[in-house]
């Protein structure tokens, strides 16, 4: 009996938590279509962010879920080969969290997670922490201290 209780008690806590979990997420436009791609199959990106929150801040992430979530992870590869240090330096990044659970209609579980990356290039200090979201589409640019890579 008391296995049959904790379970329930369980199952509440988490099912609270999830119906608790709300869309802060500014940046979301699902009418932008996919960036052009280059012939080293990066994003074609033509611009850098005038919001110093882009990408540095979860509620406005990078959007890169141009395609189903199960083959996003290459429009990361897409979006960093795009980038550069902002003197065009070479970056290297590397997902190190996940956080930040949302709704979203893009997953079948309803909800949809960031995945943190830190990049970095030489004669950086500290590495930058961008947030990457492979559910929900958005204007792709540059962060704010980043270039853009010469193709």
């Amino acid at each position: 009996m008391k296995k049959y209780l904790l379970l329930s008690c369980l199952l509440l806590v988490l099912g609270s938590a999830c119906t608790s979990t709300r869309n802060t997420i500014k940046n979301i436009d699902d009418t932008v279509l996919m960036p052009a791609l280059s012939k080293e199959k990066t994003f074609v990106i033509t611009e850098v962010s005038t919001n110093k929150k882009y990408g540095y801040d979860q509620d406005y992430p990078v959007n890169l879920g141009f395609t189903p979530y199960q083959t996003a992870e290459i429009n990361v590869k897409r979006y960093f080969g795009a980038l550069s240090g902002p003197n065009g330096e070479k970056l290297t990044y590397n997902k190190v969290d996940s956080c930040c659970p949302f709704p979203s209609k893009k997953n079948d579980m309803g909800a949809g997670i960031l995945d943190i990356y830190e990049v970095k290039w030489e004669g950086l200090a500290e590495p930058k922490r961008i947030y990457v979201n492979l559910y929900e589409k958005g204007q792709i640019v540059a962060p704010m201290g980043f270039g853009i890579r010469k193709i």
